[in-house]
């Protein structure tokens, strides 16, 4: 039978939409479900401002009535405006070992992507920086994180088969903590304090955060990371519309401010407890239990492995050391909860400054994510 392509229009629609991945992914043990009402959220105007600068549709693919893939086209305006391109994107990207499922997929992006004057299709990528990116090709035998995209070996073929080529890759990395802060990292730490004048300032939850610093949280990240594959400068909507999702979930031990002598913030560091396990075990659902077991993970005083999430030091403050602050910080309460293992988020490959970060500790490099491209004919 030939595969049938249905628009996504309706809020049934979008559930079996999102509800797609799991039921590919139900017998692998290393996916990991996003949160349900977070998909639900992400595709909707009143919750989502990233949608104020991005179009976008969604699409399943059918065979005998059956799903059997789907995928989602973004035009994200801002970014292509900051980067002089005009790139359609591929994201929520999903599909059975079926060549001609895929390839009809991405042929409805592309052509959507070319009537709204779109000359490259980009991907898989999301409405922003901060949305999963990067097809994996290295690291399948490794569970997925809560920050990264997990697919299935075949994707990569389908890939090449449509005639995709490579545009960025991200690596990630497993570090595992030293007992204590190396007497170098100590020393740098307290040279810099010094000469830079800055100093750590430990706040206790979102509370605070926000009374003492405002949004100066999200606009370190947002300078930091202008130079950064396909980053989207964010509106203010979207910095808050982070700062009230994830603050209130931050374990504040890891949460590391770098301020000056005025009181702004020019370093952040973040990193948060896996919930990847708490998240299989309630299939990304909050109800009946799920709300429990993310809870359990989110506050757990014992842990065997942790994501560090970002590092963003502001433009004018980089290259004076101010990485060696986080980790004098965190790497006691790494070892104060017992941490055995830390996940790096994705890292560009080219990233060489951040990637020397982690490379300090003993590590291996475990995973790779891509992104790809190729002109709309």
């Amino acid at each position: 039978m030939a595969i049938e392509i249905r628009q996504i229009k309706t809020k049934g629609e979008l559930r079996r939409f999102i509800e797609f991945a799991n039921d590919l992914y139900k017998d692998c043990p290393y996916y990991c479900p996003p949160l349900f009402f977070d998909e639900m959220n992400c595709f909707n105007p009143e919750n989502n401002p990233a949608l104020e600068v991005s179009e976008y549709q969604l699409w399943m693919a059918y065979r005998d009535n059956q799903p059997v893939g789907r995928i989602a086209g973004i035009i994200n305006r801002k970014a292509n405006e900051k980067w002089g391109v005009k790139h359609v994107r591929f994201g929520w990207f999903d599909f059975i070992d079926d060549l001609e499922v895929s390839k009809a997929l991405l042929d409805t992006v592309s052509q959507w992507g070319k009537e709204h004057g779109m000359d490259a299709l980009n991907g898989p990528v999301g409405f922003t920086d901060f949305d999963h990116e990067g097809l994996l090709l290295e690291g399948y035998e490794y569970p997925a994180v809560m920050a990264s995209l997990y697919n299935y070996p075949y994707y990569v073929r389908h890939m090449d088969a449509y005639g995709l080529v490579k545009e960025a890759d991200w690596i990630e990395m497993q570090v595992y903590p030293p007992q204590g802060c190396p007497e170098r990292l100590n020393r740098i730490a307290d040279i810099v304090k010094q000469r830079s004048n800055v100093r750590v300032d430990k706040v206790k939850n979102s509370r605070e955060l926000v009374r003492k610093y405002g949004i100066q949280y999200m606009d370190v990240i947002d300078e930091a990371y202008q130079k950064l594959y396909n980053f989207q400068p964010m509106t203010v909507a979207q910095k808050n519309y982070y700062k009230k999702m994830y603050f209130p979930l931050l374990n504040f031990d890891f949460v590391t401010l770098v301020v000056n002598e005025k009181e702004e913030i020019v370093g952040v560091a973040l990193g948060m407890p896996d919930i990847s396990s708490a998240l299989r075990k309630c299939g990304g659902k909050l109800f009946p239990l799920g709300w429990y077991y993310l809870l359990k993970a989110l506050k757990a005083k014992k842990m065997d492995s942790f994501s560090f999430l970002l590092i963003a030091v502001r433009p004018d403050y980089q290259d004076k050391g101010i990485n060696a602050l986080f980790f004098q910080d965190q790497i006691p309460m790494i070892n104060k909860y017992g941490i055995k293992t830390l996940e790096t988020t994705n890292i560009l490959e080219t990233n060489a400054k951040n990637i020397a970060n982690f490379t300090q500790f003993d590590h291996k490099f475990h995973k790779r994510h891509r992104a790809y491209i190729k002109p709309i004919d």
